[in-house]
């Protein structure tokens, strides 16, 4: 008898992103429920945000957006693909629920739990990697077009932009919303569905 496909995520994302984060950890809890497997991808609010008309404050915090995504590619370059999600799981923690918003800080401690060479740090001050920073960014983009943000997650090969969570679903719960999510992404004619937020994200 064939084993049935197992169902396949592929998740693109910027680990300054709350909303991103949300979504990653929900993904985590619908790996504990269903069986999938998730493969993760850099993509940078950094490069989409290039040659827009931003406001100052944020096209400084667009500027800055570099180093983190630069240092999470050079690692997967230099030491695998295994890399992203441990620097991502690492880097979110500290952004997202320790509140650490010194870039700087957060990719040392993150190079050091993950186990990786602190010289790494020095990837986010190049352009090193940046041809396969923007390989990786636009291959994610490519899907969903580029009126978008983070996440970008396709399922089962259909991607969307999202969806845009601002609690993290837990146990069945979460399973629940990924088999909703997958129905809507199996009909090719579907693009669209979305609602103003009233909420600001939550982590816990």
């Amino acid at each position: 008898m064939t084993e049935p496909a197992k169902n396949k995520a592929d998740f693109w994302f910027d680990p300054l992103c709350p909303f991103a984060w949300i979504t990653s950890r929900w993904i985590g809890e619908v790996e504990a429920v269903r069986d999938i497997a998730t493969e993760w991808h850099v993509m940078s609010l950094a490069v989409l945000n290039e040659g827009r008309d931003l406001e100052p404050s944020y096209r400084e915090s667009m500027d800055n957006a570099w180093g983190i995504v630069r240092v999470i590619i050079a690692a997967q370059e230099e030491h695998g693909k295994d890399t992203v999600k441990a620097l991502y799981d690492a880097m979110g923690t500290l952004i997202h629920e320790q509140g650490e918003k010194d870039r700087d800080t957060v990719i040392r401690k993150a190079l050091a739990e993950c186990g990786l060479p602190a010289t790494l740090a020095g990837a986010a001050t190049t352009d090193a990697y940046d041809r396969q920073l923007r390989a990786s960014h636009g291959e994610g983009i490519s899907l969903v077009g580029q009126d978008v943000g983070t996440p970008v997650v396709a399922f089962n090969g259909t991607a969307f932009f999202g969806p845009v969570l601002t609690r993290i679903p837990r146990g069945e719960e979460a399973g629940k919303l990924w088999d909703a999510t997958t129905v809507i992404a199996s009909y090719p004619h579907f693009f669209e569905l979305k609602r103003s937020r009233t909420e600001r994200p939550e982590f816990n």
